[in-house]
Parts: structure tokens; sequence; C-alpha cells
């Protein structure tokens, strides 16, 4: 097939080009409360070691770390791989209210931001429809984000998606990012999709 005959990429899909990727308050004291914890984290970890081997840009929120700590250590040195340097803290549940996190977005000048973290009906809830409602296309990967209680968890999918947010999952987000096999990078990429998932955090 040569390229007269190729079709340019859906602008249903992200890139790693086009695409921020934002972990909001994977922290000590919120992680072990959700329903799955450590699937939660290993898919937050994938998602940063595949931002930094595919330079997408990263930035990240802690929700009053004074009272629920600080970002969680299984994911403090992939934070920082993928160039994450401090991580704004906020009080709004939504980083719509967090300055660091708006003025980033804006330097940046992407417009699809892939959320991920904690948790789903609060924090990232109100931080994808502000977003949304600001102009940017919103990404969700459901298994990257999680609640203490399903019914919270599964309700804010629902609302999310029917406002127009997509959801995703890890492994498809990498693999789009990728867009092409047979390179350093996918080779990078590939063995983060062979892991299996850890049993505990």
């Amino acid at each position: 097939m040569n390229d007269r005959n190729t079709l340019p990429p859906s602008p249903d899909l992200m890139s790693a080009e086009d695409t921020v990727l934002l972990v909001l308050d994977a922290q000590k004291k919120l992680v072990p409360l959700l329903t799955d914890p450590s699937r939660v984290v290993w898919n937050i970890r994938r998602l940063l070691v595949g931002a930094s081997v595919l330079g997408v840009r990263v930035t990240a929120s802690e929700q009053y770390p004074k009272g629920l700590g600080k970002t969680i250590q299984q994911l403090a040195a992939p934070l920082k791989q993928a160039g994450v340097t401090s991580v704004p803290e906020k009080v709004t549940f939504s980083c719509g209210g967090c300055e660091e996190i708006v003025t980033a977005l804006e330097q940046w000048g992407v417009n699809r931001v892939l959320v991920v973290g904690v948790e789903t009906h609060v924090c990232v809830q109100q931080t994808v429809l502000d977003l949304q409602a600001a102009g940017y296309r919103l990404y969700v990967a459901v298994d990257a984000v999680g609640s203490r209680n399903t019914i919270d968890y599964e309700t804010a999918l629902r609302r999310m998606e029917s406002s127009g947010v997509t959801l995703t999952t890890t492994e498809a987000v990498l693999c789009e990012w990728c867009r092409v096999s047979g390179t350093p990078e996918f080779k990078a990429i590939s063995s983060l999709l062979k892991e299996s998932v850890p049993e505990s955090l």
C-alpha cells in the first residue's frame, strides 16, 4: 500500500505529541482505600513509564497532602522519570482550581488530557468536567482510576461518558500513543504490555 492509499489518523485518537497525562491525588491515605488499589497503581505506573518513553507531557496533583499524605512511593520515581519535578497541592477537588496545572496546560498548548488517579467520582470527575467545559478533549483510563465504593466508580464513569468524555484503558492508551510497531519505543512499550497485575501494593 503506497502513501496515497493510507488514511490519516482519526481525530478521536490521541498521540504522544498532543496529549497530557494528568495524575490526580494518588496519595498515601487515599490509595489503600480503593476497591482495587494494586491495579490502579500498576496502571498509573505503566502510563507514566510509557509517557517517559514516548515524550508525553505529564503533570500531577495532591489533594491537601498535610492531611492525606504525599503521593505513594510506588509512583514517586515514575513521576520524576516522566519529568514531574514537583507536584502541586490543591484544596479544590477539581484541578480547575489549581493555578499551576491550569497554567501548565495553557503553556503546553495541547488540547487532549488523559486523566487517571483518585477518586473517580470526586476529583477525577470534577476535573474532567471542568477541563472539558474549558475546551479540552478529555479521556479517562478506566483501569487507572478508582473509588472506595463500586457504585461511585461506575456511576462516575457513566456520567462522564454521557457528557462526552472518552473512556479507554491503559493498554489502549499505550498503543495509541505509540502508533507503530518495530521501533525501539514500541519495544519498551511492549514490555509494559506483557506485565502481570501485582497481587498487592
